[in-house]
């Protein structure tokens, strides 16, 4: 299972995402979302776990938990088919 992870701090790291969630279970993946020119976090993340119930069960247990000074959202991520796409104009 996907999983979104927003307001995430900006001094958070990969490995202490995949500690916070190893904790709920097997965690396949953490990927801190960054900026391509800068390198910067964008503040959200993606967690991928292979259990649906560990999964579940760290979403619940993270939703609006305090993690480094920011009470994290924690959700099942959407397929990027289902966001709305942004219309850009042709010059």
């Amino acid at each position: 299972m996907n999983i979104y992870v927003g307001n995430l701090s900006f001094d958070a790291t990969q490995g202490d995402l995949q500690t916070l969630f190893a904790q709920h279970g097997d965690v396949t993946s953490a990927n801190i979302i960054t900026d391509r020119d800068s390198g910067r976090s964008k503040g959200f993340a993606f967690i991928e776990m292979p259990q649906a119930d560990q999964a579940q069960a760290a979403m619940s247990q993270l939703n609006g938990y305090e993690f480094k000074g920011r009470k994290l959202t924690v959700n099942e991520a959407r397929p990027k088919s289902d966001k709305p796409q942004k219309r850009r104009e042709r010059w």
